[in-house]
């Protein structure tokens, strides 16, 4: 019985393998059907690339205006203000949490 399916086997072996390929082809991580799902990625990561790059740029003009030849004494007063916690002089700052280390 074998000997009358021999002539067959390199067909079905071709079949199978090509039907592999097709299925993978439309649904497979890279596939046709998934396609629509990396854009979204694609224009998810877009937006975050285009938000760090705006964040790298004001934080390099902010490092730019503390260095000590090019200082700028309204941006040193407001990060000492917001390090340190300070306010103007005709403000109050209100601290809604009781830090726990100065307890200790």
């Amino acid at each position: 019985m074998f000997l009358h399916l021999r002539p067959y086997l390199p067909t079905a072996v071709l079949a199978i393998l090509l039907a592999y390929c097709c299925v993978q082809f439309l649904t497979g991580d890279k596939g046709l059907f998934s396609q629509e799902g990396r854009q979204k990625d694609l224009m998810v990561a877009e937006k975050n690339l285009a938000k760090l790059k705006n964040e790298r740029q004001d934080l390099e003009a902010r490092a730019r205006y503390l260095r000590t030849d090019n200082l700028s004494r309204d941006l040193l007063e407001e990060r000492a203000r917001v390090i340190l916690g300070f306010g103007e002089a005709n403000e109050y700052v209100i601290r809604d949490q009781i830090d726990k280390s100065a307890n200790s």
